[in-house]
């Protein structure tokens, strides 16, 4: 049986969830790192500078925030019985996009 729209949020929210978190972990760790007496951030040879590193995580994290805020709002609106339509022109989401991104917030055509 095909998973509900319901669904396939939760289960990408799911997964979601577990991207913040090995995030947040990951900043985590690198602020460990940073605490270091020797670190020379901007002039190690051997790999990215720890503050370009922090600065791609936290914008991954961020990221990953507002795709969690988009799917609960998908959720609430799922759950009131809300059918998915374009925040740009109005129409209704197919459900091809919103098999492949269940949080869309726009059509096809207006999000290209």
């Amino acid at each position: 049986m095909e998973p509900t729209h319901a669904e396939r949020i939760a289960a990408v929210r799911v997964a979601a969830a577990e991207r913040l978190a090995s995030l947040e972990q990951q900043l985590v760790d690198l602020r460990a790192l940073r605490s270091g007496e020797s670190d020379d951030d901007e002039h190690d040879p051997d790999g990215v500078p720890l503050s370009e590193e922090w600065s791609r995580l936290e914008g991954l994290r961020e990221a990953a925030v507002r795709t969690l805020a988009e799917l609960d709002a998908a959720a609430g609106a799922a759950a009131r019985g809300e059918v998915p339509t374009c925040v740009r022109c109005g129409a209704v989401i197919p459900a091809g996009r919103l098999a492949a991104r269940p949080h869309a917030r726009t059509c096809v055509a207006c999000a290209s």
